[in-house]
């Protein structure tokens, strides 16, 4: 494996970093959680699909889910909350995205940084303590802390007024479409992590 190098673009000030995905490889253990929950619904969920609806909160992908299957779902909230206990039945087998965690670890103490998130705030937080990173950061952000998510630029909106930094100066990575459109419309610079699952 080569060590990837990056560097903070000039007057970069902060940085805000995706979850899932991101910092931590929990998209296959996401999708296990998803299709076991779904099957009870009779609702699929292809696995481009999941990976084209990254960043998005589990209610809204239920409803999307449900509408397009034409099948009536009556407790949502019993949903979300069967597939984020089983995905934190496979925390222990989540692993950190080892290139994104050495950017956050080389910048630890030297520029402030958060966490922004369209996942549900136990469950990031429990993924972030599993790999031992809460502490690396400033703020944490998740679903509940806005009303719009991803594309919009609300969540990385709010990671830089806790961050008390203008959105301008602040870089955010991520491994999804939705992410990286919503932090162009939030006016910030955007990585793009998905190719350095290579690196």
């Amino acid at each position: 494996m080569t060590t990837l190098r990056w560097t903070a673009p000039p007057g970069t000030r902060g940085l805000i970093f995706d979850c899932d995905g991101t910092l931590a490889d929990t998209m296959p253990a996401h999708h296990r959680a998803w299709l076991a929950m779904l099957a009870a619904h009779g609702i699929p969920f292809p696995e481009p699909r999941f990976y084209a609806m990254g960043g998005m909160p589990t209610e809204r992908i239920i409803r999307a889910l449900a509408a397009d299957a034409g099948v009536v779902v009556h407790d949502i909230d019993a949903m979300v909350h069967e597939k984020e206990r089983l995905f934190v039945q496979m925390l222990d087998a989540v692993a950190p995205i080892v290139p994104v965690v050495a950017i956050a670890a080389a910048y630890r103490g030297k520029l402030p940084m958060a966490v922004a998130s369209g996942g549900y705030r136990d469950v990031v937080g429990r993924t972030l303590d599993r790999l031992q990173l809460r502490s690396w950061f400033q703020a944490m952000v998740t679903a509940e802390d806005t009303t719009r998510h991803k594309p919009e630029p609300d969540v990385f909106l709010e990671a830089a007024r806790r961050l008390a930094l203008p959105a301008e100066v602040c870089v955010v990575f991520e491994d999804t479409e939705l992410g990286l459109e919503a932090a162009r419309r939030a006016g910030m610079v955007g990585i793009d992590v998905r190719p350095w699952g290579k690196v």
